[in-house]
């Protein structure tokens, strides 16, 4: 009786034991596994296997925050298109290498790798008209039959989305040859800056056929979207100096390009090539805009008045001259004393016995 009384005993303590037996030992194996993965700090960057871009940081983010110009309490702006020509020599950084090479990448090729990846939106282009919304928003599928871009579909394991898988010979970079950037030139009279903003930028691609050569505009991309990624992507500047010392953030923002205005913004929403019909008139436009750009910043500030210091010059100058040529008393005083050394009498030194 007793002993059957202890086996009692032992097999309740046995049977309330084992979850809590398990439960430490499923404790345990999660504590060991969290110390075998390593853990995602604030500033790490989680890449896929398939993942040509790395995703954004939260240091990555706040930057492009603190660089975002807001231009809405501007007094005074206006908005300019221009045409980035990459076979130009000033633009070529932007251009090549027109294939990836030792991770070294144009600027189309992040484009279009983005727009792969979903991590940005583009938007229909339309000349004059950019809404930057849902309804206006392109589908990659359509942007890549539309521009005849050879691709793959390939399922995604576990969801009903499908991935399109492209070669790099694939990636039309070397017929993206042009740019468009919309750009506003404005001044915030409350902190009292004059700047250029980027606005937008929009790639030409060149598609050789049997009407010759043609210019598409492909799609709209606000330059805020694309700037987080752009500004770690180093380029070199110099054919000379082979040190990537700059970005592709720093080549729009210090506005290292050379482009030709196409465009400003009006009312009837025409562009220079509607009213200037022969080549010399737009370029006398373009350089009536550019004027009209400069003037206008210079006449911000209040200039020295040139009649000023052109008078405190000539003052100068005189006082300079004058200081220069020695006075009559003084040359007079020099003769003097030339004539009285060469007057005055030897005396001979003797030598005493």
């Amino acid at each position: 009786m007793k002993h059957m009384h202890y086996i009692l005993i032992v097999g309740s303590a046995l049977f309330f034991a084992s979850p809590s037996m398990a439960q430490e030992e499923a404790q345990s194996q999660q504590q060991t596994q969290q110390r075998k993965s390593p853990r995602a700090t604030t500033g790490s960057r989680t890449e896929s296997s398939d993942s040509n871009v790395p995703e954004l940081t939260v240091r990555a983010q706040n930057m492009n925050e603190h660089l975002t110009q807001e231009i809405g309490n501007a007094r005074w702006m206006r908005v300019v298109y221009r045409e980035v020509d990459l076979t130009k020599e000033q633009n070529a950084p932007l251009y090549y290498p027109v294939r990836p090479v030792n991770q070294n990448v144009n600027l189309f090729t992040i484009i279009f790798r983005l727009l792969s990846e979903n991590k940005i939106k583009a938007y229909e282009y339309l000349d004059g008209y950019e809404v930057f919304d849902a309804a206006h928003e392109v589908n990659f599928k359509d942007l890549l039959d539309r521009f005849y871009v050879l691709y793959k579909e390939e399922p995604v394991k576990g969801t009903n989305t499908v991935k399109y898988v492209i070669d790099e010979s694939d990636v039309p970079s070397e017929e993206v040859k042009s740019y468009y950037v919309k750009e506003a030139w404005y001044f915030d009279q409350h902190n009292s800056v004059f700047d250029v903003k980027i606005l937008a930028i929009s790639p030409i691609l060149f598609s050789s056929g049997d009407m010759g050569e043609q210019r598409m505009p492909m799609f709209w991309l606000p330059y805020e979207t694309i700037r987080p990624y752009v500004s770690t992507s180093s380029i070199m500047t110099s054919n000379i100096n082979n040190a990537k010392t700059f970005t592709v953030d720093d080549y729009f923002r210090k506005r290292m390009f050379s482009g030709d205005i196409v465009k400003t913004e009006n009312l009837m929403n025409r562009n220079l090539q509607q009213y200037c019909p022969t080549p010399d008139s737009m370029k006398q436009e373009q350089a009536r805009i550019e004027n009209e750009l400069t003037a206008f910043r210079q006449s911000l500030w209040i200039p020295e008045d040139t009649t000023s210091v052109a008078a405190n010059t000539k003052q100068s100058t005189k006082g300079r001259v004058k200081s220069a040529q020695p006075s009559t008393k003084q040359k007079t005083v020099k003769q003097k004393s030339v004539k009285a050394e060469k007057s005055a009498p030897v005396r001979s030194v003797r030598r005493t016995r």
